[in-house]
């Protein structure tokens, strides 16, 4: 696990740096588990944008990932670790004693022929999935259920892990990486450890031609646009946009509350994130 830099041979090289994989011992994944994934380039089924800067790109195939863990009668030999494009952590492919295979999220410091298993009475180590109710305070986690059965949906971003606070009757008070503090019911799973790949926040990623691999077009600026795509278009001159930074559908930016104040959720979050211009944020 590393960042390799190279030598300044050119101007992209000189700035750049990339992972050097060295977890990784596979190239090629599980073809019972891959499927075709169509582009859309940031367009719905009306084809309208509704997510802009998008298209092109490497052509990616999707690993299908067993964010349940709901195998609970047997337990899983780890394979391999491999790398995947559709997400910045790594993956592992692990087989269990009736010969199924699945993908999961590989946890920091996994190996090939590590055992892991799932349930509410396995030993609380890393690689295991369990019930928070389960888990001891403290421990890392990741790959959280918002609600039972349904799935990780938290905490799956490489190097991300959060922490159980506190445990209240069916509840439990989990800190995720954000700051946020969330209540989460005790019989959503989690899988014990920290998300791998830690060094991804350290790639730098050096040229313009790295992004559109990625399939991320230019980031156009408002103000350079005209009046009729955006609000802070057209101007003589350079103009600063005339109004308060706002998105082409007239959303203010710089930091405004975005969430719905009548989400039903909302009576779970303890503590909201932490935020870089307004340090911890208020409820």
């Amino acid at each position: 696990m590393g960042i390799r830099i190279y030598k300044p041979t050119s101007a992209g090289r000189r700035n750049s740096s990339v992972n050097d994989y060295a977890e990784l011992t596979a190239t090629r994944p599980e073809k019972t588990l891959c499927k075709r994934i169509k582009k859309h380039g940031g367009r719905n089924h009306h084809g309208v944008t509704t997510s802009r800067f998008r298209g092109g790109g490497a052509r990616r195939i999707y690993r299908i990932i067993d964010f349940k863990r709901n195998k609970d009668t047997s337990t899983a030999t780890v394979k391999t670790v491999e790398y995947d494009p559709n997400r910045t952590c790594f993956i592992a492919l692990v087989q269990y004693e009736d010969g199924e295979k699945r993908y999961i999220l590989a946890p920091l410091g996994i190996q090939v022929d590590d055992v892991i298993e799932s349930g509410q009475l396995v030993e609380p180590k890393i690689g295991n999935t369990m019930p928070l109710g389960s888990i001891p305070a403290g421990m890392e986690i990741h790959n959280i259920e918002m609600n039972a059965g349904q799935g990780g949906k938290m905490v799956r971003g490489a190097g991300n892990a959060a922490k159980i606070a506190a445990k209240d009757g069916n509840w439990v008070t989990v800190v995720l990486p954000s700051g946020e503090m969330r209540m989460v019911r005790r019989e959503c799973r989690a899988t014990i450890g920290r998300v791998s790949n830690p060094d991804h926040q350290n790639v730098r990623i050096g040229k313009a031609g790295r992004k559109r691999h990625m399939g991320r077009r230019p980031h156009v600026r408002g103000k350079a646009m005209n009046p009729v795509a955006h609000p802070m278009g057209g101007g003589e001159g350079r103009a600063n946009g005339g109004r308060h930074p706002c998105s082409p559908t007239g959303v203010l930016a710089k930091g405004g509350k975005t969430r719905n104040p009548r989400k039903t959720s909302n009576c779970r979050i303890i503590r909201r994130r932490k935020n870089k211009r307004q340090g911890q944020l208020l409820l």
